[in-house]
């Protein structure tokens, strides 16, 4: 009896310092930004002062005011984060299992390649990427800012996918294979349901990139494509009581990624880089 309840103990203390470990990187991560509270309803706050002296809607006017464009910026953030999510997802699903299957002559070789977008600094990287594009037609296009923001997701995506697959067990396909299953069956009736949390946990982070990203934006979307980056840069230069109003809106979406990755990442089916049980 005993031997059987020591390792479900010990897998629940695991699994609880796993969650807590999450909470405590939440917690620290949210802090800097509970400033931005009273810069959001202030009129004026003058150090020394704990508290503003005066409360003001104004920031939140400005910033809903139709002049303001955020609901164009979020419209298209929203666009171009999901867009780049699912393709980033879709390629780092196959890339991911090569990475993590499979042994081959030159495996760290493209691994690094893999991360040299992210490795080199990202202006660098873009002013090479917005030649080729204006050559094509896609500088100051939202097409163009989509493909752009492929370069660091990818390589992310391809990272994540392949911890999962490096637990992977792939008995399960040659078993459906000998039952007669295709590959397009056993892709989407076995593969991907068993690294659905890794998958979803990889997405998560690649529209979380996608969602905060400035320089690639600004640079091949030539400030004719807005972003709410884009828009947060400008207020920050101008008003920081529309910027801190305008960081809240930026920031509610990204917090509930994150909590939705915090979800999947404790989940016991997970296997993201070695978390939780395949």
């Amino acid at each position: 009896m005993n031997s059987v309840s020591h390792p479900k103990t010990k897998l629940s203390i695991s699994r609880h310092l796993k969650i807590l470990a999450i909470t405590l990187m939440i917690v620290l991560l949210l802090l800097p930004f509970i400033a931005l509270l009273p810069w959001a309803f202030s009129k004026s706050w003058y150090f020394p002062d704990l508290i503003p002296e005066h409360f003001s809607l104004r920031g939140w006017r400005a910033v809903l005011a139709p002049r303001s464009r955020l609901i164009e910026g979020l419209i298209n953030s929203t666009l171009i984060a999901g867009v780049v999510a699912l393709v980033s997802t879709a390629i780092g699903l196959f890339t991911g299992r090569a990475l993590g299957i499979h042994k081959f002559r030159g495996k760290r070789t493209i691994e690094l390649l893999l991360l040299a977008p992210v490795i080199f600094p990202t202006i660098a990287v873009a002013m090479g990427i917005q030649v080729t594009f204006i050559r094509l037609g896609l500088a100051n296009t939202l097409p163009g800012v989509m493909l752009v923001h492929l370069v660091p997701t990818i390589p992310y995506v391809s990272l994540v996918m392949g911890g999962v697959f490096a637990n992977y067990d792939v008995q399960f396909e040659d078993q459906a294979r000998v039952l007669g299953s295709g590959p397009f069956r056993t892709l989407f009736r076995i593969t991907v349901p068993m690294v659905k949390a890794g998958l979803i946990v990889a997405g998560l982070f690649a529209f979380i990139l996608s969602w905060s990203e400035f320089m690639l934006t600004q640079l091949i979307g030539g400030g004719s494509v807005i972003t709410l980056p884009l828009l947060l840069f400008t207020f920050v230069r101008s008003d920081i009581q529309m910027a801190a109003t305008l960081a809240i809106i930026y920031l509610l979406p990204a917090i509930a990624v994150l909590g939705l990755t915090a979800r999947y990442m404790t989940e016991d089916s997970s296997a993201v880089g070695g978390i939780g049980v395949v």
